[in-house]
């Protein structure tokens, strides 16, 4: 049975995250502030944390940055901070998914289920040739934009000679998108290339690409590599 520990403060939505989650057949843990959730990382495995960000202790992007440093388990931050500087800086904390306050029981499960489907899945050991890294299967060699070097083996990215810092899930969207250089690409297969599931909405490739545009310095309608084609998806670009 897949374990969930759930991060909340307020005694009433803890019960009732605790409820939705033991329906949907998860064994749930519960604590009320971020050095609570720390002590129980480190006693006992979990699966899934759902991280509330208003802690009586820690703000819970400072938790959230702890229990990088402890583990990977995957983490949904609960917010009612919804503004897009606030949830790329959550992304960069290294949060995997996030809810803005209020959201359905419903929701939040298959939130749940989506990223213990993603975790679940692995790379075969014979397939060498590809790199996998919880998101898009790609070719091992480097790849050159324009100014930019990506290397999927060693998960670098260059910018005019320059190491660029992402997060796991802003280099495996930027390494998908040079795979697909000059070609437009739908958010929805974004989702389904990167991401690997249908329970994450558009937004959250539309946050993924406002934090990428601004660690390579994409100014405004004109950009260099990152183009929006409006109602169709994404294209990069190499620059003329």
């Amino acid at each position: 049975m897949p374990s969930v520990l759930v991060v909340e403060d307020d005694p009433a939505i803890r019960a009732s995250l605790i409820e939705v989650l033991s329906e949907h057949g998860h064994a749930v843990r519960s604590v009320g502030d971020g050095f609570g959730a720390l002590r129980e990382i480190t006693q006992a495995p979990v699966d899934v944390v759902v991280l509330d960000l208003g802690l009586p202790d820690l703000d819970g992007s400072d938790a959230l940055r702890m229990i990088r440093g402890l583990s990977r388990v995957p983490v949904i931050v609960a917010t009612a901070r919804d503004d897009d500087a606030e949830i790329i800086r959550i992304l960069d904390a290294g949060a995997d998914d996030y809810l803005v306050k209020p959201f359905s029981g419903g929701q939040l499960a298959a939130r749940v289920g989506a990223l213990l489907r993603r975790a679940a899945g692995s790379l075969a050991p014979e397939a060498s040739s590809l790199v996998l890294h919880e998101g898009p299967l790609v070719s091992a060699e480097a790849v050159v934009v324009g100014g930019l070097r990506i290397d999927p083996s060693a998960r670098t990215v260059r910018l005019d000679g320059r190491e660029l810092q992402l997060t796991r899930r802003e280099f495996d969207l930027l390494a998908f998108l040079a795979h697909h250089v000059n070609q437009v690409v739908s958010k929805r297969h974004i989702l389904a290339e990167v991401w690997r599931d249908s329970y994450v909405d558009d937004q959250t490739v539309d946050v993924h690409l406002s934090a990428l545009r601004r660690k390579l310095g994409e100014q405004g309608a004109r950009p260099r590599y990152l183009w929006t084609v409006r109602g169709v998806g994404i294209k990069m670009v190499t620059p003329a």
